[in-house]
């Protein structure tokens, strides 16, 4: 029983480690092109203009799909283990 909760924490901490290792790929490789790219500046200006909004489009997406998976365990939770007191006074 106790392994299978540490199972779970483990689950719930690698959806915050994927957003943010896509966030720091996505500002890396935003640079590295930037840096890279023989544009004009008005050019340049548009190109991370759309590359800055697709990753804040792809970014909020991972945030969705990782609030979506930590309800679902939420409610796992709640039904394996019934409804829990809001706070500690509650319980006593």
């Amino acid at each position: 029983m106790e392994q299978e909760k540490e199972g779970n924490m483990e689950d719930r901490s690698t959806g915050h480690g994927f957003v943010s290792g896509f966030v720091v790929g996505a500002v890396i490789g935003l640079a590295i092109g930037v840096l890279y790219a023989p544009r004009r500046g008005e050019e340049m200006r548009e190109m991370v203009k759309e590359a800055a909004d697709k990753v804040r489009e792809r970014t909020s997406e991972a945030v969705a799909k990782v609030e979506e998976a930590a309800a679902e365990a939420v409610k796992t939770v709640k039904g394996a283990h019934g409804e829990a007191p809001a706070t500690g006074k509650e319980a006593g």
